[in-house]
């Protein structure tokens, strides 16, 4: 079948043995590894994954490129098959299974519309591969058409849509076969910004009132913290962290994560402990309060002393960067219609931040 690949490896063997999954998952991955050999080379895209999707959620798989999150998706849709491991949809082992012998189904960022068919039957298209009568498939493709918000451009062609409205039409092709699980791979990443955060809501809303478990890729952590209801983060084929995106902001486990997700000031070694008892910790720019000249409005001293180095404009705040008279340079956030002055750079300034700022991250070697 084309598109259909496996992870062949002369080091590892896929295990046969049964194994039982948990029937709360929509999706299930355990121990699974993928690699790929080119050009004499070994690539481990995916190294020793275990991972439990649930029923009805809005999971996202987070990472830059190359971090194994694609790859993740392939293999759960089955175009690309595990080196080891286990795969199970709903309890049922599919580690070895094709696509088409799957319950799910996959929206690609291209949307692979066919640009000679009408937008009906496009929709209708794999109802029409497995011979449901016309008036039947179209009916259901009119209806699914109604629910992605597109009741009237089913005699149209895809290239008489927008990039948004394209985006409809490949999602409601995707469920029109009702499958468990909806595998979406950076289907936004085509869209404007303005168009891409409107889908983004509109593609939530629509994932709540269907009910269907969605697994969605991206590189975008705003995309992944506004829509998911929790997050994987990918880093060089591993999974670094799972959580909801409120935890995963405000507690992330690694550097990598802290860094990844959000802006963030991590400091290690020397630099953490110049503020707390710790070998590596973290502080979001936002918790940090910058003052300048005498006056003051805090009663505690202050936990840095500085020189502002560098100060950009980003719309809903100011980003100042700060290097204090001992240790790393700081980055501090200052809200556009808040009450804190915008320093010029070279300016001296104060830097204060709670306890409870402070988050403490695995150390990185």
């Amino acid at each position: 079948m084309t598109g259909w690949r496996v992870c062949a490896s002369p080091f590892l063997r896929f295990s046969t043995r049964e194994r039982v999954f948990p029937m709360t998952s929509a999706v299930s991955l355990r121990d699974v590894s993928c690699v790929f050999r080119s050009a004499g080379k070994t690539v481990h895209a995916v190294a020793g994954v275990d991972l439990e999707v649930r029923s009805g959620e809005f999971f996202t798989l987070l990472g830059p490129s190359g971090s194994g999150k694609t790859t993740c998706l392939r293999m759960i849709g089955g175009f690309t098959l595990p080196t080891s491991g286990h795969i199970a949809i709903h309890g049922q082992d599919v580690s070895q299974h094709p696509p088409y012998e799957r319950p799910v189904n996959t929206v690609f960022q291209d949307y692979a519309l066919f640009p000679h068919m009408s937008v009906l039957d496009n929709v209708a298209y794999s109802l029409m591969v497995r011979g449901v009568e016309r008036a039947t498939r179209e009916k259901k493709a009119q209806q699914l058409l109604e629910t992605v918000q597109l009741p009237d451009v089913g005699q149209r062609k895809p290239l008489q849509l927008s990039g948004g409205q394209r985006q409809r039409v490949a999602l409601a092709r995707a469920l029109i076969s009702e499958p468990q699980v909806l595998l979406l791979d950076e289907p936004l990443g085509a869209l404007d910004l303005k168009l891409r955060e409107q889908m983004q809501s509109e593609l939530k809303s629509l994932q709540r009132k269907l009910g269907i478990t969605f697994i969605f890729v991206t590189h975008d952590q705003h995309e992944a913290l506004s829509m998911s209801d929790r997050i994987g983060v990918f880093n060089q084929g591993r999974l670094e962290q799972v959580a909801t995106p409120s935890e995963l902001y405000t507690r992330p486990a690694t550097r990598f994560v802290a860094e990844f997700v959000g802006a963030a000031n991590v400091l290690q070694g020397d630099d953490a402990r110049l503020y707390a008892p710790a070998n590596a910790l973290m502080i979001r720019p936002e918790l940090i309060e910058l003052q300048m000249g005498e006056a003051t409005t805090r009663s505690g001293p202050a936990r840095a002393h500085g020189t502002v180095h560098e100060v950009q404009f980003f719309g809903a705040f100011w980003r100042v960067q700060v290097q204090p008279e001992q240790g790393a340079a700081l980055l501090v956030d200052l809200p556009v219609h808040g009450s804190a002055q915008v320093p010029d750079p070279g300016a001296s300034a104060r830097l204060y931040w709670s306890d409870a700022a402070m988050h403490v991250i695995e150390a990185q070697a």
